[in-house]
């Protein structure tokens, strides 16, 4: 089986949860308390997100939603108070790997288009309804309105999974769980990041 090396940041509290359960899930109240007021308009995009990404990786039966995750130690997130990271070797075929910056696009809304040309035709489409841009057709003053064209949009956010780009700040992964026999080092505040995982080497672009 091929492995893979992954680093994700996550609250001390996972630690006890990792220790009775022997992995980590990530649930639906998690991630409504790390972001607090916004999380009703993330959660629609997340959402959305599992339901294209357990075509890839089944979910398992505790996870609600993905754990985002670090392909490279560059660009992983460095534990701050209350927190700790994860390094992790983990079996490939559980890893969902995907765009960050098309992910991006679908946050906003946007379109993900295929190619310029495709690119072009969307922007005719836009065009023909009279429109500039597709940054509020989703608001609710337009429920029932430009339906064609919302439903383009979200048909295009399963390229996410595309990759093109296959530099270390743009791929990023999700594992629907972390099991204990994955971790390799646990990562505390103030402790030498790079010291700790200098056994690790970087497998992101294999």
């Amino acid at each position: 089986m091929e492995y893979v090396n992954l680093y994700t940041r996550q609250h001390e509290n996972s630690l006890f949860e990792l220790d009775k359960k022997g992995e980590i899930t990530n649930k639906k109240l998690y991630v409504c308390i790390h972001l607090d007021d916004t999380a009703p308009f993330f959660l629609e995009k997340y959402d959305h997100f599992v339901k294209m990404a357990e075509k890839i990786a089944p979910r398992t039966t505790d996870a609600f939603y993905p754990i985002w995750c670090s392909v490279s130690k560059k660009n992983c997130l460095k534990p701050i108070d209350k927190t700790v990271v994860y390094a992790i070797t983990v079996p490939k075929n559980e890893v969902i790997y995907f765009d960050g910056a098309k992910w991006d696009l679908v946050l906003n809304n946007q379109y993900i288009p295929k190619d310029e040309t495709d690119e072009n035709e969307f922007k005719e489409i836009l065009k023909v309804y009279g429109l500039e841009h597709s940054f509020d057709i989703f608001d609710r003053k337009y429920i029932g309105a430009f339906d064609e064209i919302k439903e383009r949009i979200v048909d295009s956010w399963s390229r996410i999974f595309e990759i093109t780009d296959r530099s270390e700040f743009v791929v990023q992964a999700n594992l629907w769980r972390i099991k204990k026999d994955w971790v390799k080092h646990i990562i505390h505040p103030g402790e030498d990041f790079f010291k700790i995982v200098s056994d690790m080497k970087e497998t992101w672009e294999e």
